[in-house]
């Protein structure tokens, strides 16, 4: 697996597989690699002729420099698995190189998160989903025309880097379904910041989606009883909600929804001591 240091250097490989005409799969990340991740590059290299990722942990979409700072990083065993994986490169890079005309973080001009942006992650990170638009388009910019994987477990964000694709006319947004424990915890590099007892707790978000969509099978529709059956089921000591929320992903707007609905996707927000957790589920399929 070849290792470049530099976004103009991943710039240069991409556009060589494309002239020799190789497909490109791509799977941006911010390192802490698990089986989420995994199963993406596993994709990327099933769908594709070539397979590259990078890993960056992007500052401009924490709004909180503990967080960022706590954010876990082990560079030497991410590179052993993206390898171990086959992924064929795999491309870091500092914010000086992503952005080269500004000189400090506070320079750089954030894109502003687009229609999908609103409520949600936005109402409790604000800026979050920004900083995220923000760094993806550079990642984009790097790769150029390609197929961008992405997990299903964030999900307001992929609608969000699917909506700015559009706008860039590239890359193809793969989303991915969300790979689980066997408790049904979705996957997150976050997640090895859990103590015993606050992964017991977290294990409750999981149900609490499940509630929801077994209501949605019995014929429920309205989004306020289907967030007070998320609320009820995640009402234990020590697990802080944020939001517990269906919405229509093809009717995204910036507040809940109070019409019946004709699609459902139910989305949560925890934190758990000094861990935030995000997870969905579609509900009508």
């Amino acid at each position: 697996m070849l290792h470049l240091d530099s976004p103009a250097e991943a710039a240069h490989w991409c556009s060589a597989q494309r002239e020799r005409g190789s497909s490109i799969g791509f799977v941006p990340t911010m390192g802490a690699l698990h089986n989420g991740h995994l199963s993406l590059i596993t994709r990327a290299c099933d769908e594709n002729a070539a397979c590259c990722a990078s890993i960056f942990i992007n500052p401009l979409q924490f709004e909180d420099t503990e967080d960022y700072n706590a954010y876990p990083r082990d560079t030497e065993s991410d590179l052993a698995l993206l390898e171990a994986h086959g992924c064929n490169m795999v491309f870091m890079g500092s914010l000086d190189q992503f952005f080269p005309e500004s000189s400090d973080i506070n320079q750089i001009k954030t894109l502003p998160a687009g229609p999908y942006g609103s409520g949600l992650e936005e109402q409790f990170r604000p800026g979050h989903l920004d900083g995220v638009r923000t760094i993806v388009e550079r990642l984009f910019l790097t790769v150029g025309a390609s197929r961008v994987y992405f997990g299903e477990k964030d999900f307001q964000q992929t609608l969000v880097v699917a909506d700015l694709a559009q706008q860039m006319g590239y890359p193809e947004v793969v989303v991915c379904p969300t790979v689980r424990e066997d408790s049904g915890l979705a996957l997150s590099s976050r997640n090895v910041r859990l103590s015993a007892d606050e992964k017991t707790r977290a294990q409750q978000i999981y149900p609490a989606l499940l509630a929801a969509r077994d209501a949605w099978s019995s014929g429920e529709r309205d989004p306020g009883r289907l967030s007070a059956i998320m609320i009820e089921c995640l009402n234990h000591d020590g697990l802080v909600v944020e939001y517990a929320e269906v919405r229509d992903p093809g009717r995204w707007i910036a507040q809940p929804q109070t019409t019946p609905l004709e699609h459902g996707q139910a989305l949560i927000a925890v934190r758990i001591g000094s861990v935030r957790l995000i997870d969905n589920l579609r509900l009508d399929q």
